[in-house]
């Protein structure tokens, strides 16, 4: 596809620096040698519309193009941040498009050591949908309602909402109300049978629970955050990985970069690439209005919005799925970033 060569070789821009050996750092100028030794990189992402650059990227093959000719792709796709981050503790996985709790958890569960994020992907698009009949959180009171995982992005935002609302939560179900966290796939069979009351999901699972399910949205969580931003999706990097092969991280970013550039140049083009990949990950496809209305709930974007992390953790230590965490800062690496925006001349993005 010319419209696609094109947008890789604009995100791949010139070459950038190299990390220092403490991952959170790189040089200021200078271009990144590229190792000839034979590399895999095992990329991981979710078959849900909050992971699109990465679904547009695996399908229309931007990462792959973008890689030096030594380094062989493997992809791998989950279904919650948690189960990513294990695959990364258990050197199964190398790079992640994953929510910002389970960063956090890996973060601290290392001591600071084991990741690095290196880019945003998604803002936006969760939603709290519920059953008709609840009209607000004391409805809610004596129900079950799901979560795609305990401890990922949206099972904390629920937690912490319903905290907010006087109603209380345990790990372990029980409390106020019943949290089940649940494949999401399972999450819309149960809704549809009234076995749960509600779900916090983010697209496309969202718009199946109003378009097959009858639901209503309760809560839009970007009306819990200033100016409606908060990162639903970043990409993190095993901080070995990115010290010893920086370059090829680098290519990565500049096949996502490549991959968001498509999303905005051709957005019809690029849901229908995404669903390929979708149908490729779980042998279905979303039909073509969900995947249109969920698509238009999202903002894809290579800025990690780094202020949203700061609060999404303090409301996992507050819901008791997270430990206090002292200093966040240590976690982001986006210099390799930065020398690709740069080289697009688009604006560069910081962290904590």
């Amino acid at each position: 596809m010319p419209l696609m060569v094109a947008l890789l070789a604009a995100a791949c821009g010139s070459s950038g620096t190299k990390a220092s050996t403490s991952g959170t750092q790189a040089a200021t100028s200078g271009t990144l040698a590229m190792s000839s030794a034979p590399v895999t990189v095992r990329l991981g992402y979710f078959p849900n519309i909050t992971h699109a650059p990465a679904l547009v990227g695996v399908q229309e093959g931007l990462f792959k193009a973008a890689l030096p000719a030594n380094v062989t792709l493997e992809t791998k796709t989950f279904n919650a941040g948690p189960a990513a981050v294990e695959a990364l503790f258990g050197d199964a996985l190398d790079i992640t498009y994953v929510g910002p709790n389970p960063t956090i958890n890996a973060y601290q569960k290392s001591n600071g050591e084991a990741v690095r994020i290196v880019a945003g992907s998604t803002s936006g698009g969760a939603y709290f949908v519920v059953q008709s009949d609840i009209s607000s959180a004391q409805d809610l009171k004596g129900k079950s309602i799901a979560s795609p995982q305990l401890g990922n992005t949206q099972d904390v935002a629920l937690r912490a909402w319903l905290k907010s609302q006087g109603l209380n939560t345990d790990t372990s179900g029980g409390g106020d109300v019943n949290i089940k966290p649940q494949e999401n796939a399972d999450t819309l069979t149960a809704f549809k049978a009234g076995d749960i009351a509600g779900a916090w999901v983010p697209e496309p699972w969202a718009t199946r629970l109003i378009q097959e399910g009858g639901g209503k949205v309760l809560v839009d969580e970007k009306t819990l955050w200033p100016q409606g931003q908060f990162v639903t999706t970043q990409i993190i990097v095993r901080t070995k990985f990115l010290d010893d092969h920086p370059d090829v991280v680098q290519a990565i970013l500049a096949g996502h970069l490549a991959a968001l550039a498509a999303i905005k140049a051709d957005p019809a083009g690029s849901q229908k690439a995404a669903n390929d990949a979708i149908e490729a990950a779980t042998q279905k496809r979303l039909p073509d209005k969900v995947i249109s209305a969920a698509w238009n709930n999202l903002e894809f974007t290579y800025d990690p919005i780094s202020s949203s992390l700061q609060q999404a953790a303090q409301s996992a230590v507050d819901v008791g799925v997270l430990k206090p965490v002292e200093n966040l800062s240590g976690l982001y690496s986006l210099d390799l970033l930065n020398n690709l925006l740069v080289a697009q001349g688009q604006p560069t993005v910081s962290g904590l």
